[in-house]
């Protein structure tokens, strides 16, 4: 009996491109805090901005989330597959962070960040502190380690499967009041981040249900939700956190907070659904870069580090022109050298993560990238 292929998830890439956009924006502008004054009209805005595109980090776990449920939920997970999982993961997600975790290291010794340890320069890369960005690495790992057993539960119970996302939310908070308590786990861990995985796990599991809602009134409804959301959590953050203006509970911040990284990925993933069918003729540029996420989030700081030394960012109103500049060349730099390097160094992938096969064009790759079974977890 010959399988029969399943319909492909377009809108993934869409959703990894904009969180991979996203990322190297929050930390352009970051530099806003150290520069501009904080009492002023412009650090407000910025502020405003870095704080709201930080959907990314929702959107990347969501979307790693779907991915592998949307295709294990109906396949056997066996031995064999169980082996063929984590290997592919150890080769192309653990043997880069090693890579770039070191690199790190080794560039934060050399400008004086810090001393040579090597006890303490292991337990950074243990715990994903070797820089900046690599936390968050760590973390989509976890998730790695532990999906085999968080997908034999979703299969075995039933009503834990049915209402996934809101089971998300309840663990995420429930972690919080804990480890607060006990301090038991000194490092970012997964459980923090369920909401957005365990919402993606759903959508992925009931995608052909939910695509058929992107045209519903209610995504419109989820629109005013997240954006709600959204402005509260930035709210929130500049008065409790960056004036001090006023106080409340910190669960406070983590609910609201939790509720726009869920509902702003959630309502991403319905316009990029849309995006992908009005325009279907940008979708193979669209993944020609999209699979260069990975990668992306790895060298970003370095090339931003770079950058900012020859495009200065003053405190007028030539800041928003670097900032600008900055940003533009960062992820043209980027995407150049990870391009020369898919062409022309035969194991790029062990640095970049897993990148499509053949010799790529400079906006494309001689091979079809519209084979999804190849490229859909080259970001992951």
């Amino acid at each position: 009996m010959i399988k029969m292929a399943r319909e492909k998830i377009e809108s993934i890439f869409l959703l990894r491109l904009f969180a991979m956009v996203m990322v190297v924006l929050v930390h352009v502008t970051g530099t806003y805090a150290s520069i501009l004054p904080a009492d002023g009209d412009a650090f407000e805005k910025y502020h405003f901005l870095n704080r709201i595109i930080r959907i990314e980090a929702g959107i990347f776990i969501m979307i790693t989330a779907m991915v592998f449920f949307y295709k294990y939920i109906e396949q056997k997970m066996d031995w064999n597959e169980l082996k063929s999982f984590y290997k592919k993961r150890a080769l192309y997600i653990v043997v880069p962070y090693l890579a770039w975790a070191l690199f790190y290291e080794v560039y934060s010794i050399y400008i004086g960040a810090v001393p040579f340890n090597v006890s303490e320069i292991a337990l950074r890369i243990l715990k994903g502190e070797s820089f900046y960005q690599l936390h968050f690495i760590f973390l989509i790992v976890q998730f790695y380690l532990f999906f085999p057993a968080i997908l034999f539960v979703v299969k075995k119970v039933t009503f834990f499967r049915k209402y996934l996302w809101f089971f998300g939310m309840l663990i995420a908070v429930m972690y919080h009041f804990l480890n607060r308590e006990y301090q038991f786990i000194p490092f970012t861990f997964f459980l923090s981040s369920m909401g957005p995985y365990l919402l993606g796990a759903w959508i992925g599991m009931n995608f052909k249900e939910q695509k058929q809602r992107i045209y519903n009134k209610s995504t419109i409804a989820w629109v005013f939700v997240a954006v709600a959301a959204g402005i509260a959590t930035v709210q929130l953050y500049y008065h409790l956190y960056t004036v001090s203006s006023i106080y409340l509970p910190g669960w406070t911040y983590l609910v609201v907070n939790l509720i726009y990284m869920m509902a702003g990925s959630y309502v991403m993933f319905r316009l990029m659904e849309i995006i992908s069918r009005k325009w279907r003729p940008i979708l193979p540029y669209v993944k020609n870069i999209a699979v260069y996420s990975f990668g992306f989030y790895l060298l970003h700081p370095i090339v931003l580090k770079v950058v900012a030394q020859v495009v200065p960012t003053p405190s007028n109103y030539w800041f928003h022109i670097g900032i600008m500049l900055r940003f533009g060349l960062t992820l043209f730099f980027c995407y150049l050298i990870i391009w020369l390097a898919h062409r022309y160094l035969p194991f790029a992938g062990l640095l970049f993560g897993k990148l499509p096969k053949g010799k790529p064009t400079f906006l494309g790759i001689t091979r079809s990238v519209n084979n999804y079974d190849e490229v859909k977890t080259s970001a992951q």
